[in-house]
């Protein structure tokens, strides 16, 4: 402590929320409409001891404030609040509870678990309306005064279109925790990023946008602990500023922005994995870290006549009270702080639904969604919402408003369950194939608004849909009661690894064709960290708790023959999306015709001929051509044709009648095939095989002629 500490503090201002140096001192404010009073507190370096206590001594609009002269960056502190202790009223005031500051930028030193958590007093009979008085401030990690200070230089935000986006699903620590050719001390850190072979493998894949899980601070579960787990996933926030201390190394803050601003320097955009729609700390027996012992009545949607207990339209406990002017300006302010304060790209919000809930359920107009809407920083950035909570009417995927993408598991199940061989799939393939326009074609919204993936962290791996017909949570120690029961995976012949070799061929071909689908649909593909060169997670489809080899990135994989090979397929995949502006649309594709012959989308059967309206009711087709056009920047037309296969075993397929169609054609990809090589097709039929795509069009990209020279 390098200041002296007064005997109270001045009158300070109501804005801006948070602790702000200004140079001279700090100012303090805190929201609570409840709160009779609000007490600062001061530790000294080590977080230890508590060294001051001091009333703010002005509250102006429900804004508690005060300033600290002297006072400066590096600072530990935390608030007391005072009030009515009456959880029925759904008041829980408890000045024994040290609260961290809603907007802390920064925390110093972990949460230990301790009874002294709690608002009251474990094991008592009158549970949660009891009264606890013990001081949590040993337990308590505790808020610091950050002083952000970055120079950002020239960065500039790549502002990927959303037609040309692909994203990449990153957990930090995940991504980089097994990687043996990076120093130890920045394996599982933002440093590790921005390490040029992650942004070379990044290029190669044809990516453009990462979207890494939630990177703000987040609790590890006492349950959790008690099993000897942890929470890996972070969704489970501690604080709505302050980036997860495990992710930094050793420059603080800066080590997050200095990630953002090499990968921006590479052209590619970084989304953040946002939670606001709940906070960590459960339902009325959870502990009182921040929020529940500040104004539990004012952040929180409780159960009206019955405020004791919390809505759970989440399944975590709480649910924030996004309504209320003063909640919604905390999410508002946290991600205008992401956007400005590390150059963010855009956000992915968990439970959007639950987010433009208002008190008569989701609306597409809740102040939530007009809020981002109208802001002209956030409105610019990439909006995607998980469309679903589960409330009452919590699923509303195709619902969202305008300029937000959706999270689309239309896509993800139904192309499981085609490529899996279920029957009657044929027209549901391919309304997700050609951007669902059944769900998005509304608003005026854009065919990238679906957010297409086969997987993702919520689920299996792709290697693992195709290696377990059942989910084997085991190491949750839930006896596998968690997690979704169907998953529409198989396994091919046998659960779980197997040396088999038909058993493999067969996983490799869905596999391919599963990614091929993912890539070459029209909206907006994204991909798992991992899944390009086969990482499994060995059948857990909730591996939530497991900060472990069964949810790292194993990057060996990707040196092993099988894995090279994937990766080589998904590379191309990517040039061949980025090639043609037929797979880049920016609008629904319905048959219109671009030339004599040629229309911008057209379907054919494995005879060539246009599939009639009554053949995609046969519930047992399982063979599609879509053929695909658009007039390229050089003024020509480009034209890709898919070749589908979703039987067990080969069907030949005749070209469409030549027309103004091309007379030859080049083989760009075949799923099935080892020879990856661009060859040129003359004749006018070829063999696809089982469960594979074979992708065709009227001219080679350069970039796949260079790929092919140096293979």
């Amino acid at each position: 402590m390098f200041f002296e500490i007064p005997g109270r503090l001045s009158p300070g201002r109501p804005y801006p929320l948070g602790a702000t140096f200004d140079g001279q001192g700090v100012n303090f404010a805190v929201f609570s409409a409840n709160a009779e009073r609000v007490d600062l507190c001061i530790f000294d370096a080590a977080g230890r001891h508590e060294v001051a206590r001091l009333p703010l001594p002005d509250c102006t609009d429900e804004v508690w404030n005060g300033y600290l002269p002297e006072a400066g960056p590096g600072l530990l502190y935390g608030f007391r609040a005072y009030g009515p202790y009456q959880p029925e009223q759904g008041h829980r005031f408890n000045p024994h509870k040290l609260l961290l500051d809603p907007y802390a930028r920064l925390l110093s030193g972990p949460l230990r678990w301790s009874d002294a958590l709690f608002g009251y007093r474990l094991g008592s009979a009158r549970a949660d309306l009891s009264f606890d008085r013990r001081d949590s401030a040993p337990a308590m990690p505790k808020s610091v005064v950050a002083e952000d200070v970055f120079n950002w230089g020239e960065d500039r935000r790549p502002v990927v279109p959303w037609s040309k986006t692909v994203i990449y699903e990153v957990h930090v620590r995940g991504i980089s925790i097994l990687r043996e050719d990076l120093r130890a001390d920045l394996r599982g850190t933002f440093a590790a990023l921005a390490n040029p072979r992650f942004i070379d493998h990044l290029h190669r894949l044809g990516v453009t946008t990462i979207e890494l899980m939630p990177v703000n601070a987040y609790m590890q579960d006492r349950f959790l602990l008690e099993k000897g787990l942890r929470n890996y996933w972070g969704y489970s926030p501690l604080s709505f500023f302050a980036p997860e201390p495990a992710y930094l190394s050793q420059g603080g803050l800066n080590d997050m922005r200095l990630a953002v601003r090499r990968l921006h320097a590479a052209g590619i955009e970084v989304i953040l994995d946002v939670v606001y729609n709940h906070t960590s700390s459960g339902n009325e027996l959870g502990p009182t870290i921040c929020f529940r012992g500040l104004d539990n009545a004012s952040y929180f949607r409780l159960v009206p006549g019955n405020e004791r207990y919390y809505i759970n339209e989440t399944g975590c406990g709480n649910t924030l009270n996004i309504s209320h002017p003063r909640v919604l300006q905390l999410v508002m302010d946290s991600l205008r702080y992401w956007a400005q304060a590390f150059h963010i790209d855009g956000f992915r919000f968990d439970l959007g639904a639950t987010l433009g809930r208002e008190g008569t359920g989701f609306d597409p107009g809740s102040g939530f969604f007009d809020a981002i809407l109208q802001d002209p920083l956030l409105s610019r950035l990439k909006l995607i919402s998980e469309p679903w909570d589960i409330g009452p009417g919590g699923y509303q995927l195709g619902n969202h408003p305008p300029r937000f993408a959706e999270w689309n598991d239309k896509f993800r199940d139904g192309v499981r369950r085609f490529w899996r061989g279920d029957a009657g799939l044929r027209a549901d393939f391919a309304a997700r194939l050609s951007g669902s326009a059944d769900l998005f074609s509304r608003r005026h919204r854009k065919p990238w608004a679906s957010i297409n993936y086969v997987a993702s962290h919520d689920g299996f791996t792709l290697q693992d849909v195709v290696s377990y017909s059942e989910k084997h949570n085991e190491a949750n120690g839930e006896n596998n009661n968690d997690g979704h029961s169907e998953n529409y995976s198989a396994n091919w012949g046998a659960e779980g690894p197997s040396d088999d070799a038909a058993i493999l061929a067969r996983r490799e071909r869905v596999r391919r064709a599963m990614l091929a689908t993912v890539m070459l649909a029209q909206g907006t593909p994204m991909l798992l960290a991992g899944d390009e060169f086969g990482r499994t997670q060995r059948g857990n489809n909730n591996a939530y708790c497991q900060d472990n080899d069964i949810s790292w990135v194993d990057w060996a994989l990707a040196q092993t023959p099988a894995g090279g090979s994937l990766v080589a397929y998904v590379a191309r995949l990517g040039i061949i999306r980025h090639s043609f502006c037929a797979l880049q649309s920016d609008r629904f594709h319905y048959g219109a015709e671009l030339a004599p012959g040629v229309q911008d989308i057209a379907w054919f059967d494995e005879r060539g001929e246009v599939v009639a309206p009554e053949a995609w009711q046969n519930p047992e087709a399982r063979a599609l051509a879509v053929q695909r056009a658009s007039i390229e920047e050089d003024g020509r037309t480009g034209i890709v044709l898919l070749f589908i296969n979703a039987w067990h075993e080969p069907i030949t397929f005749s070209f469409p009648a030549p027309g103004a169609l091309p007379r030859r054609w080049y083989l760009l990809a075949d799923s099935a095939g080892e020879e990856s090589r661009v060859r040129e097709v003359t004749q006018g039929s070829v063999d696809v095989q089982g469960f594979s795509v074979m992708v065709f069009a009227n001219r080679v990209p350069r970039e796949l002629r260079l790929a092919d020279m140096e293979e």
